[in-house]
């Protein structure tokens, strides 16, 4: 089975194109939504939050008040390292155990949907890497107008963040969202086509019998490592 990682930036359209893939039948295992099940009350997440930050990250009903631990950790990167420590591991296990879920039903593609995608190295452990691309401009505006921001406070959003060039560098694939969503949406429908069409007859194989499966899975990874390495040497040699 081939598990693409999918990735972007803030208001680059990351999530159309997840939802596009889905309505295509194609599985989506999505890392936002898996971050918000982690952290239901009575979870292990939850316990150690409340642990860490206080009952005051809690709204009147019990749940987590996402507003204001989000504040909490956007100001200060200590807070935002202890709180990334404590979802992450549960959101890979959750997407773990969504990938198997989709090799056991037979699944010859699926995708991970995850907004960390390379600054968590988990670009490491998929078989293709999908960047969804806008420019900087287009992103803050996009974003200004989303979410009724001022200019300065998206431009402050956007900073925060791995900016969606260095992205690039790791893409098998960009999907180029600077026009209109009807001009997306041909992309996806032929990037969803190829998918089917490069799993061939083989994915069958593979999934019944495992070991070839595994075999295929562990030397994709070991190859995919060693261009990353190449990559990263290139890029040290040429800038000196």
């Amino acid at each position: 089975m081939l598990v693409i990682g999918l990735t972007g930036g803030i208001a680059t359209g990351k999530s159309t194109v997840s939802t596009q893939l889905a309505a295509r039948g194609i599985p989506v295992i999505d890392a936002d939504l898996l971050a918000r099940e982690v952290v239901r009350p009575g979870t292990r997440a939850f316990k150690k939050i409340i642990s860490t930050f206080g009952r005051e990250v809690l709204q009147e009903d019990g749940t987590l008040d996402r507003s204001k631990l989000g504040a909490i950790v956007f100001r200060d990167e200590e807070q935002r390292r202890r709180l990334n420590a404590i979802i992450h591991p549960a959101v890979r296990w959750g997407m773990a155990m969504g990938v198997l879920k989709c090799w056991l039903r037979g699944e010859r593609v699926c995708v991970l949907d995850i907004p960390l995608l390379i600054e968590t190295k988990i670009y490491l452990w998929v078989g293709r890497v999908v960047v969804v691309y806008c420019s900087a401009e287009i992103q803050l505006q996009r974003l200004m107008q989303r979410d009724k921001s001022t200019r300065d406070d998206a431009r402050a959003r956007l900073e925060s963040q791995l900016p969606i060039t260095e992205k690039l560098a790791y893409a098998d694939i960009v999907m180029d969202n600077s026009g209109t969503l009807a001009e997306l949406e041909v992309q996806v429908d032929g990037f969803a086509r190829r998918l089917y069409l490069d799993g061939g007859w083989s994915w069958r194989l593979k999934w019944l019998i495992p070991p070839i499966g595994l075999f295929c899975a562990i030397w994709r990874l070991i190859w995919r490592r060693v261009k990353y390495a190449r990559k990263a040497a290139s890029s040290t040699s040429s800038s000196n």
